[in-house]
């Protein structure tokens, strides 16, 4: 490969914003941009440090600092005693808005396809019924899924509603839809919000052989409680996800009261 030219950063440059960024930053840019446009494919080996270093004419400990960032980034790992090679890109959902996966997913152009696993009418344990406001043994409907994300397994979804919405549910084809646009344009559910919780579990037996992983790697568990427009709970899930695959993204604001209130403290002194 030709060697890249580089923009050197001036010793006496007066202000940082208008400097050049550093060597090692514009190395990380150009080998984020190769891997992102697919120069560098998925699960393929990365240059040698020697040959970055050659590539770009610059020291090993430069070439280092651009391949720890995008390390740290999630675009390369590395194995011991093999090198370093190109991670597989990661889906993402914005968790901002409340959408159903295959309805998030297809709007990027990612086809999705969901196994239904079981569809069954069960007793409310004492957590799910707490969750969706029922008497603890009432009957709920319990629907587990595994989504497909271009044809690989991407996230388990085990999923319980009130029996009365469940019997609707259990009519509908839950191997090509959405719960979400099912409740809504089905069952003619207005859906309001939902609370949110993420951690992160290892993978026991039923995670293991739905998503194919390693029993005990790493699982981003979603907790997740939807509610009407009226607030009443209609959907509470588990979502398990394969963290070397997905991920969930969320923009945050900084509170515009808080900003509100520092403008007028300000303003008073």
């Amino acid at each position: 490969m030709s060697k890249t030219t580089l923009v050197p950063v001036p010793a006496d440059s007066p202000t940082v914003s208008a400097a050049p960024l550093p060597l090692y930053a514009q190395i990380k840019d150009v080998l984020r941009e190769r891997i992102l446009d697919g120069s560098y494919a998925p699960h393929s080996q990365m240059p040698s440090e020697h040959e970055l270093c050659r590539m770009f004419d610059v020291s090993r400990i430069t070439v280092r600092q651009a391949l720890g960032d995008l390390h740290k980034e999630g675009l390369l790992f590395k194995l011991h005693g093999k090198g370093t090679f190109v991670s597989k890109p990661k889906a993402f959902q914005n968790v901002a808005s409340l959408q159903g996966f295959a309805e998030a997913m297809s709007s990027m152009g990612h086809e999705i396809v969901n196994q239904l696993r079981s569809c069954r009418t069960v007793e409310a344990g004492h957590h799910i019924a707490a969750r969706l406001n029922l008497a603890e043994g009432a009957p709920v409907t319990e629907i587990h899924r595994v989504r497909l994300l271009n044809r690989e397994p991407v996230s388990l979804e085990l999923t319980w509603v009130p029996q009365a919405l469940g019997k609707r549910l259990a009519n509908a084809d839950l191997t090509t839809r959405d719960i979400f646009l099912i409740l809504e344009n089905d069952c003619g559910v207005s859906l309001g919000h939902a609370d949110v919780s993420i951690d992160a579990i290892l993978a026991h037996d039923d995670i293991v052989d739905a998503l194919r992983v390693e029993e005990g790697s790493p699982v981003l568990r979603i907790e997740r409680l939807t509610h009407d427009a009226s607030g009443q709970p209609v959907d509470f899930e588990y979502l398990y996800f394969r963290g070397d695959a997905f991920q969930y993204r969320l923009r945050i604001d900084r509170e515009k009261d808080l900003r509100k209130s520092s403008k007028n403290a300000m303003e008073a002194r």
